[in-house]
């Protein structure tokens, strides 16, 4: 097994020095789902929600978020975004919303974490906006589907 790279010799831990690396186009796609009542997902595609237009405040809320992941998430790199995609589909079998963002960037370092950053805030921007009519929405299953660029090249999720 590798060693983790966000830990010490002594097991504490520190941030990667990335400064040796080169910098590459870098992608990484994540994915999550909130489920809602039925009733709350048709509020939401006839844009019936008192509080406004839901999912174009989750894609603004998806995009600041991964802009953001380095103030967030305690050992990760502040990184230049250079492109943030959020896409929707309302599932109306599964009563949900699943959420898609693709975040890319030009670094020395991948952009997982601003990935699942943004599918997580988009999520909870959901969760905020339409909470007045659905307080057991559950925001779930948010996983890197795939990333692509550096030293350690691509990764797709298989299939389950």
């Amino acid at each position: 097994m590798e060693r983790l790279t966000h830990v010490d010799e002594r097991g504490r831990a520190q941030m990667v020095d990335v400064s040796q690396k080169e910098e590459t186009l870098r992608e990484a796609v994540a994915r999550g789902e909130v489920i809602m009542r039925p009733e709350t997902l048709a509020l939401i595609r006839a844009n019936q929600i008192a509080k406004g237009d839901v999912l174009a405040v989750a894609r603004i809320a998806a995009t600041m978020a991964a802009k953001r992941t380095g103030d967030l998430i305690p050992l990760a790199h502040p990184i230049p975004i250079t492109a943030v995609e959020v896409r929707f589909d309302l599932n109306e079998e599964g009563s949900r919303v699943e959420i898609e963002a693709t975040v890319r960037t030009v670094a020395r370092t991948g952009v997982e974490m601003e990935a699942l950053t943004a599918v997580a805030a988009a999520g909870l921007a959901i969760y905020d906006m339409c909470k007045a009519v659905d307080k057991e929405m559950v925001i779930q299953n948010i996983r890197l589907m795939r990333k692509r660029g550096g030293r350690s090249g691509e990764y797709i999720r298989p299939e389950s």
